[in-house]
């Protein structure tokens, strides 16, 4: 599923200050391009831990709702005198390239076959995750 949320990045001295108001996210880089990225990451960041508890993801509020929110936040930092834009996440994706821990699974191959993979020096395990993956019809 990918959304686009607005986010409003501001610079200050060397900086340039993130917030995406419909995350409540603050974040930083250090040019236009590394905030953008920053903004990026921290929406996928929260919005797969929003799907793992259950709970749905902020719709995207237009410019003007989004002006609203940053002015009524505006309390330590004015974000509304940068720049505004909408960032897009694709989260199936971005939760794919995160989320890499290994998970044990027990395979059962005939006797033969896993000696054939041995004296190859074959890595069973990486073959079966290429075959998955083709299978699947998915990629990293």
């Amino acid at each position: 599923m990918k959304r686009a949320y607005p986010t409003f990045i501001t610079q200050s001295g060397q900086d340039y200050l993130v917030y995406v108001p419909d995350m409540d996210i603050y974040t930083e880089g250090k040019d236009v391009t590394d905030a953008i990225e920053m903004a990026r990451d921290a929406i996928g960041l929260k919005g797969i831990d929003m799907e793992d508890d259950n709970i749905e993801l902020p719709k995207a509020s237009n410019y003007d709702d989004a002006y609203r929110k940053a002015k009524e936040d505006a309390e330590d930092f004015d974000f509304t005198k940068g720049i505004l834009t909408m960032v897009d996440v694709d989260f199936i994706a971005y939760r794919r390239k995160m989320d890499n821990k290994s998970v044990r699974r027990n395979v059962t191959l005939p006797n033969w076959l896993n000696q054939e993979a041995e004296a190859a020096h074959i890595n069973v395990s990486k073959v079966l995750q290429e075959a998955l993956m083709m299978k699947l019809k998915v990629s990293r």
